[in-house]
């Protein structure tokens, strides 16, 4: 099974990214992206013990194996269009 890493960019610039050094085994890219969501809405609800100043602005980039980016994923994607109308 190929493993991801989720590394969590909350401002430009490469002090603004926490790399994820452990990863995670998971099926493929889709995989990878629901457990990316999944994760962020755990982090967002979890808000007031961090330092983010906005959630909405963080995203994931996935990175693969062999240390190439595979997808972004926006915090922001885990507000469906129909939640904010």
């Amino acid at each position: 099974m190929p493993r991801f890493f989720f590394n969590v960019r909350h401002r430009p610039g490469p002090e603004g990214l926490a790399v994820d050094p452990e990863g995670e085994e998971l099926t493929d890219v889709n995989a990878a992206r629901v457990r990316a969501l999944s994760q962020a809405r755990v982090m967002i609800a979890r808000e007031r013990l961090t330092f983010i100043r906005d959630w909405m602005a963080c995203s994931f980039e996935i990175m693969d194996e062999a240390g190439q980016h595979v997808l972004m994923v926006p915090f922001s994607d885990t507000v469906r269009e129909s939640d904010s109308d």
